[in-house]
């Protein structure tokens, strides 16, 4: 009787032991660009969300679960904020401080961004070399090894959990990023990447859990016969073996459940932009014989912008923001009156205007196009300083002189609008292409689509009927010095480089013209971005007066009216 307790007792110790349970808590970041800190040097004003609130939930969290928590960031990182531009290419002597920011919080992984690419190798070779942590794109390719530029895959454990993670980056890079960036690289397709990685990781690292930490968002995008900017989901539902996939680069929230083509749970989460929300991962685990196996999987967005401030985070890196702020409140100027991005989406603006008349000036084209890059931001009336620059041009693109005929002209503003504007066929209807919610972002607010695919053109006088099918809205009346435009003549187009190589697709899909020809129609590159130009011209002119050029209108002007102040009402409530 007593041998037959023992070993009952036995028995049920040895099941506890092969039934262990571990609860995996997993944070992602995406999408920072440069929102480090509780203070936005653009508008010198409070900044909602950053990593300083980041880090008081994920001390927090670790402070629950010390010894299974991981912190990942997905990338576009380097990009946004002055005080990235301060530290990519003023103070290029100290670390980065994205860098710095990323060791300072103790991040696990970061996979890169566009963004970062998008700096240019003497910037993100840098950067990449101050990380603690791996920097991870398994599609990113050095061209002359033909193996992965960055680390393609890193291997962390936390209570003997072995946890694989892949990373991955959008391959849409050349549509946007001037080639001098990303020399000696190229971008391969997402799926057939991260199967070829799955079956490496499986056969040689054996892991417990698979993550995905993908710089691409959830699906669509610019797509092509040989890749998709957006992928996630695609590899989610193609490529088996993983449990999760955090994701970004779409500045959308995103939290969902997957089948993959096994029938298999895939958690898929993406905590949008601008570090106010951060997608949180839980994942618990049994150990049975030996094996750990995923039992249960959740996931949520956690808005961190009401969690306190880590005032330890901020103190430690204080006198670098001292720097930065004496960068940013430099003045460079004045303008006479205010001007509003909004203005930009109804018709001519002063501020978009001043942005088209600008580019023609610094190059001696005969066109300039320009979008609005932000929904409803505004330069004030008196100094200007240089943190005011950030909001006249948000990125820092170059600018190109590119060689286009008339009806590429033509055809390029019609796919603008296309995305721009609704067809009217009453004066009710909408003036604009809309969503029914706000998307929250700054970038479409209620529009259907991305505001900085919305093109305006000077050097040319022109009309947009609304009542018109898509590609027909544009009448092209004339030059702005009064000379005839023709369809078949060429000219000179003053245009941004992220345009130029093939971003929105305004070129490829709209012009017409192929992506592999559009180098060659470029006569002009500046050498530094545009900021840089246009701050010295604000230099030069002191005190600036923007004025609307009025070369073009939405018509018939007495349904646009109305329908444009009902709009109004629902964009910028």
């Amino acid at each position: 009787m007593v041998f037959f307790l023992l070993l009952c007792l036995q028995m049920n110790t040895t099941s506890f032991a092969q039934k262990r349970t571990v609860t995996l808590k997993i944070v992602e970041t995406s999408d920072v660009h440069g929102c480090f800190f509780p203070h936005d040097f653009i508008n010198n004003s409070d900044m909602a969300g950053s990593l300083a609130r980041v880090s008081t939930f994920y001390k927090q969290l670790k402070g629950q679960y010390p010894k299974s928590t991981l912190l990942l960031d997905n990338g576009d990182i380097l990009q946004g904020q002055p005080i990235n531009y301060f530290s990519n290419f003023v103070d290029t002597l100290q670390h980065n401080i994205a860098a710095d920011v990323v060791n300072y919080l103790g991040y696990d992984a970061e996979t890169v961004g566009n963004h970062d690419i998008e700096t240019a190798h003497s910037c993100f070779d840098k950067w990449a070399g101050e990380l603690h942590c791996p920097l991870l794109g398994a599609n990113v390719i050095n061209t002359e090894t033909g193996k992965p530029y960055f680390k393609p895959y890193t291997i962390i454990t936390r209570q003997g959990i072995r946890i694989a993670i892949l990373g991955l980056l959008t391959p849409a890079i050349p549509n946007w990023v001037e080639q001098t960036s990303w020399t000696g690289m190229r971008f391969d397709e997402m799926v057939s990447t991260a199967k070829y990685w799955m079956n490496i990781i499986r056969q040689q690292e054996h892991p417990d859990v698979v993550i995905g930490l993908f710089h691409s968002g959830a699906e669509g995008g610019i797509t092509t016969p040989n890749y998709a900017e957006n992928a996630s989901l695609a590899v989610a539902k193609e490529v088996p073996g993983f449990d999760l996939i955090l994701f970004g680069h779409d500045h959308t929230r995103h939290q969902l459940i997957i089948k993959n083509n096994l029938g298999k749970d895939v958690l898929c989460l993406d905590p949008a932009n601008n570090a106010q929300t951060v997608a949180v991962a839980t994942l618990n685990l049994q150990k049975e014989k030996g094996k750990w196996t995923v039992k249960e999987k959740q996931g949520e967005l956690v808005d961190i912008r009401n969690y306190d401030i880590d005032q330890d985070y901020v103190k430690h890196f204080e006198p670098y923001l001292h720097e930065v702020s004496n960068f940013a409140n430099k003045q460079i100027g004045n303008f006479a009156h205010t001007i509003y991005t909004r203005d930009s989406f109804f018709g001519n603006s002063a501020f978009n205007d001043f942005i088209l008349n600008l580019q023609i000036k610094l190059t001696g084209a005969d066109i300039s196009f320009n979008a609005p890059l932000t929904l409803n931001d505004s330069i004030k009336q008196g100094p200007i300083s240089v943190r005011d620059m950030f909001k006249l041009y948000k990125y820092e693109n170059h600018l190109y002189v590119m060689r286009l005929t008339g009806k590429e002209i033509k055809d390029y503003l019609e796919m603008s609008y296309d995305q721009w504007v609704n067809t009217m066929a009453a004066p009710s209807d909408h003036l604009f292409l809309l969503e029914s919610f706000n998307t929250g972002s700054n970038e479409r607010g209620r529009f259907k689509n991305f505001i900085f695919n919305f093109d305006a053109a000077a050097g040319i006088d022109y009309n947009v009927d609304v009542r018109k099918p898509n590609g027909q809205k544009v009448n092209i009346l004339r030059m702005s010095n009064g000379k005839p435009f023709e369809e078949d003549k060429w000219y000179n187009v003053a245009i941004n480089s992220y345009r130029g190589n093939g971003g929105g697709q305004l070129l490829t899909l709209g012009a017409g013209i192929p992506h592999d020809s559009l180098k060659s129609r470029i006569v002009w590159r500046s050498q530094r971005d545009q900021r840089y130009y246009f701050m010295k011209a604000i230099e030069e002119m002191g005190t600036v007066d923007p004025q609307p050029n009025h070369n073009w209108k939405f018509i018939p002007e007495a349904w646009v009216k109305e329908a444009g102040e009902r709009d109004a009402k629902l964009i910028f409530k």
